[in-house]
């Protein structure tokens, strides 16, 4: 456990946090004009290990060696030049501090970040933090790497848990949810809608998938998670014979095939680490890894029954109770990856230096027409 201290008067900034793994979702952004929740569990933390927010960077002025070296190895319409190692917490886990309300950046429904830390420590006015909660972006705080200390506290800490100690207690993140738009003159309402989460998990799991295929087709499993790949698998990469198979596999699950070629598994929410077969002495260790969110992975793995919905009947009046009118089943529209997180990740693989997949990064937005893949920011 840690709290992190002010590094220019050392007063505490934190509620006592442990640390856990980055969410794929972290950087997301969701739509349009969407309230999205906090990010983060109170009382962890995350460190992100790249740059990211202001002062931002073109990619003429950057160059390809430059970004090599960064971990990028395809162009992007520019990359951030702050100090890696941003520690993201929930908004509630702050303390002693007070916001900036000149640095409000080009917020729409709330802060956005863009104009670098608008949080500041309460007892000496140095800049620590940046608070965003604007719509469509995950409510954080982010905690300036070289404005603040990691201090360890004395409060016991048993370290992570063992993958079946994880299964045991893991929970699935449905891939359903209601998300609530922002207030407007008509009122707020909230729309039934697959998850920013599963999107977020699948744009990082397709780029991922597209380097396993070598070019290939690919197959994944009948049901939900042909609903979320195959669609965009179809669409990016050619038809015919010979393609590579993707199946679930992981933590308690049975051994995979010796004919399956990916492998789609879990990360543990606390390290990071990808379930790795060779670990569990599985068959599958020349199997490509394909990383998805344990709550992601568990539903795939245990899908639960859709949730029942009446057949007659509503609210009575003066009854504010939400389990009267329940949403559908299902959103009324095909699943779509989130260009953001996929191109976020498939640039940061060695082998989108291929040409075919550079190719698809340069024409992905035949795709998003075809409602396969969710429009990045901007584009």
């Amino acid at each position: 456990m840690f709290v992190f201290v002010c590094a220019g008067c050392g007063a505490e900034l934190t509620a006592s946090l442990s640390q856990v793994a980055l969410p794929a979702h972290a950087h997301q952004k969701y739509g349009n004009g969407l309230q999205l929740p906090v990010l983060m569990e109170s009382g962890t933390f995350a460190v992100d290990p790249e740059p990211w927010g202001p002062p931002w960077r073109r990619w003429e002025e950057i160059g390809p060696d430059e970004a090599v070296a960064r971990g990028v190895h395809a162009p992007v319409y520019a990359l951030s030049d702050g100090a890696p190692g941003a520690i993201v917490i929930a908004p509630g886990d702050t303390r002693d501090t007070r916001l900036i309300p000149e640095r409000r950046g080009g917020a729409c429904c709330g802060l956005d970040g863009a104009d670098g830390p608008n949080m500041a420590c309460e007892a000496c006015g140095l800049p620590v933090a940046t608070r965003i909660d604007d719509c469509s972006l995950w409510q954080a705080v982010w905690l300036a790497p070289d404005r603040v200390r990691r201090l360890p506290v004395d409060i016991a800490d048993t370290g992570p848990l063992s993958w079946a100690e994880l299964m045991a207690v893991a929970k699935g993140t449905p891939p359903f949810e209601p998300v609530t738009t922002w207030g407007s003159p008509a009122g707020s309402h909230r729309l039934w809608s697959w998850s920013p989460q599963w999107e977020a998990a699948a744009g990082r799991a397709l780029a991922h998938l597209l380097v396993a295929s070598e070019g290939r087709p690919v197959t994944v499993p009948d049901g939900l998670i042909g609903d979320v790949f195959q669609g965009a698998i179809d669409d990016l990469l050619p038809a015919g014979p010979s393609a590579r198979r993707a199946v679930l596999a992981g933590p308690g699950r049975p051994a995979p095939d010796e004919g399956a070629d990916i492998l789609l598994v879990p990360t543990h929410p606390q390290t990071g680490q990808v379930w790795d077969p060779a670990d569990s002495e599985a068959p599958g260790a020349s199997a490509y890894l394909v990383p998805l969110p344990v709550g992601v992975w568990l539903w795939l793995v245990s899908p639960e029954p859709d949730l029942p919905v009446p057949r007659s009947g509503g609210r009575p009046d003066g009854v504010l109770r939400d389990d009267f009118d329940p949403p559908t089943s299902r959103p009324d529209h095909v699943f779509r990856v989130d260009a953001g997180a996929f191109r976020h990740t498939l640039v940061r693989l060695p082998a989108v230096r291929s040409s075919w997949l550079l190719k698809i990064l340069e024409d992905h937005t035949p795709h998003m027409r075809a409602g396969l893949v969710r429009p990045a920011p901007g584009s």
